[in-house]
């Protein structure tokens, strides 16, 4: 957490006459949107304004939560996104750990005037003016959560805030089954139910969303999962030609990558995907336990994450892409 002393600082910066501006990652997830909305109606709480500033846009399974559709969209709306930025005071950094993560955004943001102040959970965070950095917390939302009860302000934790705040820890530990779950996660998650968070109705809202579309392409990534390395290892994965014949749409492949960690025995899954735009293959990491795929995809994959999911990319071709995966998997014995 931030220290008293900067507690104090950055309570003199929340004040009307400041304009505070909220960024998030590239490609957000529900962490990102959930810890981005849920700080912006804890500041309209306390009497102030904020604009919620990301990179490019987010699936629409997330576009439920309160004032999700009034985030300014980097890529739709540059001009906008680049004067919200500029003429900022105060620029909250959320979910990212460092402006490489926000695209575009990125050069805006090292070039602003603004106070830049962090709250983030992954591993390695560049300098801010002030950094609220914790790689054991499994979601952001959590921590804007303990950020609000530093300020001695959870009185004004409301059904927005609670919304918001529960959907981006519900999608970020998985349902709360990863390890990083704790005890304490469940105790605020259920302060948020508290405050008017409904479970049914945020799980409904957010995964209960599935497509034809999505179907498609998730039965044909089942039918062909590969289990490698004596049994340790699942890959899964889809080619552009397959994404543009079922329409795929941002959003659409989220979470497919846990369906090859759920295999008994598994203990690292690997979802590989040909960009829809570009010749990159994206990759996303899950593992068990203590197998560290953060490491493994900076090492290998130029990406990172946390220990447990992880991300990365590749410029080789698809088939060379899962190669080189499955080689340096068993060089790195894992």
């Amino acid at each position: 957490m931030f220290t008293p002393a900067e507690l104090l600082e950055i309570n003199t910066l929340l004040v009307p006459e400041n304009k505070i501006v909220i960024l998030t990652h590239y490609n957000p997830d529900g962490d990102a949107i959930g810890s981005s909305l849920g700080l912006k109606h804890y500041l309209k709480a306390k009497g102030l304004e904020a604009e919620v500033v990301v990179p490019n846009d987010f699936p629409k399974f997330l576009k439920w939560m309160p004032e999700a559709k009034k985030n300014i969209i980097g890529e739709y709306k540059r001009k906008v996104a680049f004067d919200s930025i500029n003429e900022a005071d105060v620029i909250f950094c959320l979910d990212f750990n460092s402006p490489a993560r926000i695209g575009l955004l990125g050069d805006w943001l090292m070039r602003a005037k603004a106070k830049k102040i962090l709250i983030d959970h992954h591993q390695q965070p560049e300098d801010f003016d002030f950094v609220y950095s914790d790689t054991i917390i499994p979601a952001t939302c959590q921590m804007v959560y303990h950020f609000i009860e530093a300020m001695n302000d959870e009185d004004l934790v409301n059904k927005d805030i609670a919304e918001c705040l529960y959907t981006g820890i519900m999608t970020d530990t998985g349902g709360f089954r990863f390890r990083s779950t704790s005890a304490t996660t469940h105790r605020i998650v259920a302060n948020l139910i508290e405050k008017g968070a409904d479970p049914s109705v945020i799980t409904s809202n957010t995964w209960d969303t599935n497509t034809v579309s999505r179907m498609h392409l998730l039965a044909l990534i089942l039918g062909r999962i590969e289990v490698v390395n004596d049994g340790k290892v699942a890959v899964l994965y889809l080619t552009r030609k397959e994404l543009q014949e079922y329409g795929f749409q941002k959003g659409d492949t989220e979470g497919f990558v846990n369906y090859g960690l759920s295999i008994v025995g598994v203990r690292i899954a690997a979802f590989f995907m040909e960009d829809l735009y570009e010749d990159f293959i994206k990759i996303s990491f899950r593992s068990k336990d203590d197998v560290d795929v953060n490491q493994f995809s900076r090492k290998y994959f130029s990406g990172g994450g946390h220990i447990n999911a992880a991300g990365g990319k590749s410029m080789e071709s698809l088939p060379d892409t899962i190669e080189t995966f499955k080689s340096r998997i068993a060089e790195e014995n894992l």
